[in-house]
């Protein structure tokens, strides 16, 4: 009996292994896409933001936020200029009365960014 369980211990070991093998690989595959979204979101919003004097499409940049080994998060933020981004995306009043138009950068940036994730995460996991 003891003899027969050997095989299948040994079986057991090397199946667990190609697993963690494969979620390595995963793993470092989607901090990848993790990674290209980021950058997509940023050069998206820099590409789309309004450029007055270009500083505020400049000022935008990934951070890394926090990275384990099975993990990885990012935020895109403007370094410097983040007091305007909420009044250039939604609008805002005016002293005198009135409402500046809101331009929309950041919002289709990120939804772009969704769809590249997830087609990434796809192409990752063989799908």
């Amino acid at each position: 009996m003891a003899a027969d369980r050997v095989p299948i211990d040994r079986m057991a070991s090397a199946i667990m292994e190609g697993l963690q093998e494969y979620a390595d690989l995963a793993t470092d595959d989607l901090k990848k896409a993790v990674k290209k979204a980021g950058k997509s979101v940023k050069d998206e919003i820099s590409q789309t933001a309004p450029k007055d004097t270009g500083q505020y499409a400049k000022s935008w940049a990934v951070k890394t936020v926090k990275e384990t080994s099975n993990s990885l998060d990012v935020v895109v933020h403007s370094k410097n200029r983040y007091q305007i981004a909420h009044l250039l995306e939604h609008g805002h009043a005016k002293r005198g009365g009135g409402r500046v138009a809101a331009r929309p950068h950041i919002a289709p940036a990120e939804e772009k960014a969704v769809q590249t994730l997830e087609s990434e995460v796809e192409k990752a996991l063989g799908g």
